[in-house]
């Protein structure tokens, strides 16, 4: 089925991103915003827009209905619908394929057994997959949730079933600290996720977050684009991500890229998707979750495979096999992402207001993926990311002397960024050396 229209359910970079793949392939681009992103970028680059709302997501973002409607009005094929919003929610894809509308992704069965960590961790299990060691089922007391730490030893991590990283997690080095947190933990997760279910894994200290990027097809082919490192975070949320990982070996890489596949294949997985894996010191790697839709770090595959992935994503929702074999993925170069946020470079509490001036950097090896422009506003009712700054070089070096010129020349006035951030990262030496963990960030405060 070739797709002529697709809707993006989505705002900001990533919707600009799917509208540039769309304009190649001469497809028609939908749009929709709320009333504080009506002068967006993205708005204006697609060739049709609607309003759909205040600014609050619960009441335009998230509104599967009015999204639906939109959708049957402007009567497009498909709808993309980016990543975070509605990327993972079983119930929209399973309104989309009740309405006769592709989702592209996966199909709502997957999306809905993956975002349960819990059903997730056990199909994992079952396949042969690795996982971390912890209690497979939700825990339904503190006193149950101490005898299980006390089996496996602390520390551990409380986790929300239906959550994801930041917020759902809790770490927790003793018997009181558990005994406390175990309340707090089940009611944000409810509040947040909307399910207080919550689980228990064994905390892997000063580990690596490694992932890898699956593609799979509706005729049974899946295909690793290779990984990605995800170390540097603050509040367990990625800040800087790169390919490949300067961490593991190439015997470790093929282990961890092929463990992937097997798990995708474990779900009977279709489209785009990302396997996460916790790996300590040694080596040894355990799934994490599975991300079934884009990631925020695509980009950084792309630049190293030469494939674009929202097309492929397109090509597979459109029913056409991946149009190359497992053998025929190159890596070249090196690549790395850096996360632009309009946030306290020291607090990272976020930073709304209007963009006075906006200059990103320009030249070879340099990629900017962003949602913004000089005048517009970054408001406080969505994510403070505002773009991507994407560096490459024929290997890490030349990719790490590029990333300084461009942190150095990219230009953002009138708000607060993570940029003087970015720049004491790039210039620390652990993250120099590629000799970094989840832990960096800590270090370098410690360092002070």
């Amino acid at each position: 089925m070739k797709l002529e229209s697709i809707l993006i359910a989505n705002r900001g970079e990533i919707a600009r991103r799917i509208i540039r793949t769309c304009k190649k392939r001469g497809i028609k681009t939908v749009s929709i915003y709320s009333e504080a992103d009506a002068e967006m970028p993205y708005v204006k680059e697609a060739d049709e827009a609607f309003l759909i709302g205040p600014p609050p997501v619960a009441q335009s973002y998230l509104n599967m209905e009015i999204i639906i409607e939109k959708a049957k009005e402007s009567k497009v094929n498909a709808i993309h619908p980016g990543y975070g919003l509605l990327s993972e929610n079983a119930q929209f894809a399973k309104r989309c394929e009740e309405e006769g509308i592709l989702f592209i992704g996966p199909s709502s069965r997957v999306i809905r057994d993956m975002g349960d960590k819990i059903t997730a961790r056990s199909i994992m299990k079952k396949a042969g997959v690795p996982v971390v060691p912890g209690f497979d089922g939700g825990l339904e007391s503190v006193e149950q949730g101490l005898a299980v730490a006390e089996e496996m030893g602390y520390p551990v991590m409380l986790k929300a079933s239906a959550g994801g990283g930041g917020i759902g997690m809790q770490l927790v080095y003793g018997r009181d600290e558990l005994t406390k947190a175990f309340a707090s933990a089940k009611g944000r997760a409810k509040a947040y996720f909307g399910n207080d279910s919550i689980f228990i894994e064994k905390y892997i200290e000063n580990p690596h977050h490694i992932e890898v990027q699956i593609v799979a097809d509706g005729h049974g082919n899946v295909v690793h684009l290779w990984e990605r490192e995800c170390s540097v975070q603050r509040r367990h949320q990625k800040v800087i991500e790169e390919a490949p990982s300067p961490f593991i070996t190439d015997q470790i890489r093929k282990e961890i890229c092929d463990t992937a596949v097997k798990a995708a294949k474990a779900v009977n997985y279709t489209g785009a998707g990302t396997v996460e894996f916790i790996m300590d010191g040694k080596g040894q790697f355990y799934f994490l979750e599975m991300n079934t839709r884009l990631q925020v770090e695509h980009p950084v595959t792309e630049e190293i495979t030469g494939l674009d992935l929202v097309a492929l994503q397109i090509d597979i929702a459109g029913g056409l096999p991946i149009p190359f074999q497992q053998e025929d993925v190159r890596r070249q170069g090196h690549a790395i992402e850096f996360r632009i946020y309009a946030e306290d470079p020291k607090t990272f509490y976020p930073s709304p207001g209007t963009i006075t001036e906006y200059r990103p950097p320009w030249f070879e090896g340099v990629r900017v993926d962003d949602g913004v422009a000089r005048g517009t506003k970054v408001t406080p009712f969505y994510d403070p990311m505002i773009g991507k700054l994407i560096v490459s070089g024929s290997n890490r070096e030349e990719a790490l002397i590029r990333a300084e010129k461009a942190l150095n020349e990219y230009r953002i006035e009138g708000i607060k960024s993570n940029l003087p951030f970015l720049r004491e990262v790039l210039g620390f030496s652990d993250f120099q050396k590629g000799n970094y963990t989840t832990q960096l960030v800590q270090k370098m405060n410690q360092s002070e």
